[in-house]
């Protein structure tokens, strides 16, 4: 055989024979030194004398300093949860006090309302005064009296021990505001919602857990009572609002039922501040005092 076919022959079985890193990785995956200290351990046995010791000791260290860790920050949180709870109640305190003064001032304001309205109609006169009362009584700004309806929804009776606020056991803004719109449309009159009655501007929302009706809290059970027409149950009953809380009810256990009750009361509502657009004033044609127009002049 010549020496030129010889060459390429010597270099195919090199590349043959080069290693294939792949290969060698899956059939041999252990380090090589921890190849050596597991055959040495097998050689040697276990340490013995101060390294064993040595070790056990240091893991009685390391676990000795876990668990004060754990005693020092368990202290801390003990030592710190009076002045949380102390802190908790004083911010409830204040909440009440506030919501107190609120209604104190509310009061006043309905009171003194009522003393305008009543010289206000003495002054009208019988058929102006009886007009004026229609339209304050249909817009939510006069107390009502009528036969109607009550409709109560509650949360279910586990709902409190459930952080989620989404727990479908809980009622939902949502769920007033379908309940309060199935009503308008079945014939309703006059709503109030735990007292809080609904104009035309009303609002109900959710601000955090809290439910707000027209920005004041509203909590379960909801007592949504209405003044409306003798059939204004039966209606209600046929809407898709009711047979959707009707379905809740059954498979969350969430409190709904509907009730008719005579001579109902319903509050005032607080008068709106109701904001108007205005034309802007056109800017003045008059011109800027120390300017004046100049014409070109004539030549020639």
């Amino acid at each position: 055989m010549s020496e030129p076919e010889e060459e390429p022959r010597r270099a195919s079985a090199r590349r043959w024979m080069s290693p294939d890193f792949l290969s060698e990785l899956f059939s041999n995956p252990l380090d090589p030194g921890y190849a050596d200290a597991a055959a040495r351990r097998a050689k040697e046995g276990p340490p013995t004398g101060w390294r064993h010791g040595s070790r056990r000791v240091a893991a009685v260290i390391v676990a000795g300093l876990i668990g004060l860790l754990f005693a020092v920050a368990y202290r801390q949180t003990v030592a710190d949860e009076p002045r949380r709870s102390q802190a908790r109640a004083d911010l409830v305190t204040q909440i009440k006090q506030r919501q107190d003064a609120t209604d104190n001032l509310r009061n006043q304001a309905d009171g003194l309302r009522d003393a305008v309205a009543r010289e206000r109609d003495a002054a009208l006169g019988g058929d102006e005064a009886a007009q004026r009362r229609d339209v304050e009584a249909a817009t939510g700004l006069r107390r009502v009296t009528g036969d109607g309806l009550v409709v109560r929804l509650a949360d279910a009776p586990d709902a409190d021990e459930k952080a989620d606020e989404n727990d479908l056991g809980r009622i939902f803004d949502r769920d007033l505001q379908l309940v309060t719109n199935a009503l308008w449309a079945s014939g309703a009159e006059a709503i109030a919602i735990n007292d809080q009655r609904l104009t035309a501007t009303s609002t109900i929302r959710k601000a955090g857990g809290a439910i707000l009706v027209d920005f004041r809290p509203v909590t379960s059970p909801y007592e949504i009572r209405v003044i409306g027409p003798r059939d204004l149950e039966d209606r209600f009953a046929d809407t898709a609002a009711a047979a959707l809380m009707r379905k809740v009810a059954d498979g969350e256990h969430i409190g709904f039922d509907t009730r008719r009750q005579d001579d109902l009361n319903l509050p005032a509502a607080t008068e709106p501040q109701l904001n108007y657009a205005t034309r802007p004033t056109p800017a003045s044609a008059t011109p800027t005092p120390g300017v004046t127009s100049s014409s070109p002049s004539g030549g020639g």
